[in-house]
């Protein structure tokens, strides 16, 4: 048997299954789409889900993929043995309604045994005990010997999950050898050993369970089959682990390389080689996928794995950062199957680059303080870190908790779980909910639409039409499905044709009338259900609504035209950020709506007012170009020949709109959409041409979330009625100032002149009043393991006077720290600064007001030798000077 590698058995799948009628898809993005109930993608299946259910109809009834999956329920085992991991690919082939078990499980044997060439007479197939059938092919029309096709319960070759479809499965094991096995003489299929690896598994889902034990037979049965690549490649390679085969070697190597081992001599640094070379494929490909480092959800799970891995690095000597030489291995290795990371390297480096440099500022200070702990617990005869303690590392320091507890772990010890959240808990009282807590993730809750006949469509024509005759073939209450809707009531109409585009791509639905002989309905929103049906979810303002009446449907024009606008113009701002950002922009997010647009792109800064206007001007000028805009319907394969941009992770059929602003005449298709100034795949409504949109103004850009920026923006008559709004601002401001428009940024200038003079006399008072207040401070003064430290309390100074004040006493004490508390009211202000030499023997100025705000219900930080922090509790400044001193010993 030749020994393929994971790039090549990838391609021998796909390409087999492709011949024999299936749709070649892509991977999908590792986030999924439209599904709360998962945070990342964890099957080959799952991204397939809305096919298997009805919801969406599949580009074709036969499908193949090879899709990259995350699973983290395991991680503390990732490295332990060489049988866990996180990242995985799954190759599946998917019948919706189509072929089922005998052809399935032919396609099985075939590809196994013909197409890689695995030996037949080492395949040993199991079926659900009660699947006759499967059985039946298996013997009779494939010809494997009864006693070699095991029968195993519920537990292993059942699928089901709750209410909902399910069936029996048909695994296939392949006998790797004595030298994987136990020894045991009565070693089989189904031993804990390594010997019989599961390759391959076929779902036949053919049962629907109601959730009470009851099972039924589904009219349409599906296949659903999955095989982990790594899995057959440690078969076809002949190798101990997934860590051995060819792809992940050249990744293991490279770190052993960098730390200076081999693999194999040392068991301890083993496990550490294989966390690293599991966790940054799991981080490149996490962040090929707009996936961002975050303290909630799928980003905290990057971030958590990121963390490991550079942990373990130190643990295996690797000095400084080293996870970006990595992740190139990982990209060289995997770009075959998943060109995104060849494209997308620039950006996976630098977001990795930062975490990586971020968590070595902390990572060496919270070792150390956690070592002392460990110190300490040892000579008090303990077991488990105080949950205060643990609070305090995660709080001050920022050392993330799951790292405390794994380094515990590995120790033989714990920590106190209940007084940490306690601690927590108490934290985030104290500091009025500065805390963030921890993404709640659900599934999405039953509705009225769940009772619509699957089988009723609606035909789209709102490309070409703004009105169109219909017939309405469903209607619904808020609650209910219904035969009508009378005068006054609230909810929604499906028609069999609609010009109304419902919400998608960013792009809100229209709003219109439908009218029949009867009654009058206003459309609020449009939205899609199941399948290809549209809701148009509104009131009846006149009359009465029912089942099958004629209707005239009639889009809001202006509402669309403007709607068109704003949705034309996020084309071209996305070219134009392109153009003076760079080619890692990427879109993240669109809202477009009659009144403005919104638009989210990957950027790792804030830009500049330059960039800003550079963009604006792009824009405007290609909407003075009056450009023509032309959409065109075309297979997938040949769009993108045109080179159009797609949003990343976003499904597509076999057929796609090209939206393209400016292409050229040309009779060449790709030299005509390469001189267009913008292509894009894009299902949503345009204008025709771009001087339609008239005008084009940012109003805002920021940051959303960590590595996406987000621009608002308004076009045509929203533009016009901005500026009017400025310039009714602007006569209104200079009037307050006594002023004209023309002469008010002078009278601003004086103003504020005259007002600085004045806040220089008020600071200069308040400062003598507060020197003569402190009095003679130096008997406050305290020695921490050889720093002097001041802490005192002087009330009804402001932060600016505070700092002055901090200032002085700093000069004064001439080496060491100060803290200063004032209560102002019900506010209190604090402060602490901290001298070169005290900051040479540990001393943080930021981190010991973090380590003492909480207790005046505040939090706040800074610079080593200057911190500031606020506070609602003037309860507790006498605990939280004390507390000084505890922080501080701690630094040193």
């Amino acid at each position: 048997m030749q020994k393929y590698g994971v790039n090549e058995l990838r391609k021998m799948f796909l390409d087999y299954f492709e011949k024999n009628g299936h749709l070649r898809m892509n991977s999908f993005s590792l986030v999924p789409h439209n599904d709360a109930s998962l945070l990342l993608i964890n099957s080959g299946m799952a991204p397939l889900k809305p096919y298997f259910t009805g919801a969406e109809i599949p580009p074709r009834r036969r499908v193949t993929t090879c899709q990259k999956c995350i699973r983290t329920g395991d991680i503390d085992n990732v490295g332990k043995t060489a049988r866990h991991g996180t990242f995985f690919e799954m190759l599946g082939n998917f019948s919706f309604g189509d072929y089922f078990k005998e052809e399935a499980i032919a396609f099985t044997w075939e590809f196994l045994t013909k197409e890689v060439g695995l030996d037949p007479d080492r395949l040993y197939p199991s079926v659900y005990e009660e699947d006759d059938e499967a059985f039946e092919i298996w013997n009779k029309k494939i010809g494997i010997p009864a006693e070699r096709i095991s029968r195993f319960g519920k537990e292993d070759n059942f699928w089901e999950h709750g209410e909902g479809a399910c069936g029996p499965c048909s695994e296939v094991y392949y006998d790797r050898g004595e030298k994987y096995g136990c020894g045991k003489p009565d070693c089989k299929v189904g031993c804990d050993c390594d010997r019989y690896m599961e390759i391959w598994n076929d779902v036949f889902s053919q049962f629907y369970n109601d959730g009470k034990g009851n099972y039924s037979e589904l009219k349409q049965k599906n296949i659903d089959t999955g095989m982990g690549l790594e899995r057959l490649a440690c078969a076809v390679q002949d190798v101990d682990s997934m860590f051995d085969i060819d792809t992940m070697k050249a990744l293991r190597d490279h770190v052993c390389r960098l730390a200076g081992k081999q693999y194999g001599e040392d068991a301890a640094a083993d496990v550490s080689m294989r966390v690293v070379t599991d966790h940054i494929r799991s981080v490149t490909f996490m962040v090929s996928d707009g996936i961002m480092p975050e303290n909630g959800g799928r980003g905290y799970v990057l971030r958590r794995l990121l963390r490991r891995a550079c942990r373990h690095g130190r643990i295996l000597g690797i000095e400084g950062t080293f996870l970006t030489d990595l992740a190139a291995t990982v990209i060289e290795g995997s770009k075959d199957g998943y060109p995104e990371l060849e494209e997308k390297k620039d950006f996976i480096f630098n977001v990795i680059a930062k975490e990586e440099a971020q968590f070595n500022k902390t990572i060496d200070q919270g070792l150390s303080i956690l070592a002392k702990l460990e110190a300490e617990m040892e000579e008090k005869g303990e077991k488990v870190l105080s949950g205060a303690d643990a609070f305090r590392l995660y709080d001050t320091y920022g050392f993330p908790i799951d790292l405390t507890i794994e380094i515990l772990n590995e120790k033989g010890l714990s920590y106190d779980e209940k007084g940490f959240e306690e601690a927590k808990k108490a934290a985030k009282e104290q500091s009025s909910g500065t805390y963030k807590g921890a993404e709640h993730m659900a599934g999405r809750e039953r509705n009225v639409y769940d009772d619509l006949d699957l089988t009723l469509a609606t035909e789209f024509v709102g490309y070409k039409k703004m009105s169109a005759d219909a017939k309405v073939i469903a209607l619904t209450t808020d609650t209910e499905v219904t035969e009508c809707l009378t005068d006054g009531q609230h909810g929604t109409i499906v028609l069999d044709v609609t010009p109304f585009y419902a919400t998608m791509g960013g792009q809100e639905g229209d709003s219109g009338l439908i009218t029949t002989d009867e009654g009058t309905f206003r459309v609020e929103e449009t939205i899609h259900l199941a399948g290809t049906m549209i809701g148009h979810v509104g009131t009846v303002t006149a009359g009465m609504i029912r089942i099958r009446d004629a209707a005239k449907a009639s889009v809001d024009e202006q509402n669309r035209l403007n709607t068109c606008k704003n949705h034309s113009a996020t084309h071209l701002l996305q070219k134009a950020l392109k153009t003076v950002l760079g080619n890692h922009v990427e879109q993240k997010g669109s809202l477009v709506n009659a009144n403005r647009l919104r638009f989210d792109f990957s950027h790792f800064e804030a830009m500049s007012t330059e960039q800003l206007d550079e963009v604006e001007r792009i824009v405007n000028a290609q909407i003075s170009a009056n450009l023509p805009v032309c959409t065109e319907e075309m297979p997938i394969d040949e769009a993108k020949k045109t080179g159009a941009m797609a949003l990343f992770g976003e499904k597509y059929g076999e057929k796609v709109r090209v939206v393209s602003m400016g292409r050229s005449d040309a009779p060449d298709m790709e030299k005509a959409y390469a001189d267009a100034f913008s292509v894009e795949l894009c299902g949503g409504t345009h204008v025709s041409e771009t001087g339609s949109i008239m005008a084009f103004k940012i109003l805002s850009e920021n940051g959303v979330a960590s590595g996406v920026r987000r621009i608002e923006a308004l076009t045509g008559d929203g533009v016009f009625s901005y500026y009017k709004e400025v310039e009714r601002n602007l006569a209104e401001a200079a009037h307050a100032a006594k002023a004209t428009p023309a002469t008010l940024v002078e009278k601003i200038t004086h103003m504020q002149a005259e007002i600085k003079a004045l806040n220089s006399e008020l600071e200069s008072v308040k400062a003598r009043a507060a020197k003569e207040a402190v009095g003679d401070v130096m008997e406050q003064v305290v020695d921490v393991k050889g720093v002097k430290l001041l802490a005192t309390r002087v009330d009804n100074l402001d932060m600016n006077g505070l700092r002055d004040l901090g200032d002085q006493l700093r000069e004064k004490l001439s080496d060491g720290v100060v803290v200063i508390a004032s209560v102002q009211g019900d506010k209190v202000n604090l402060i602490a600064t901290a001298t070169d030499s005290a900051q040479s023997k540990g001393a943080h100025a930021g981190n010991l007001i973090k380590g003492i705000a909480g207790l005046i219900g505040g939090g706040g930080g800074g610079r080593p030798n200057m911190a500031q922090a606020g506070g609602k509790n003037p309860a507790g400044v006498e605990e939280c000077l004390a507390q000084a001193k505890t922080v501080l010993g701690e630094m040193l």
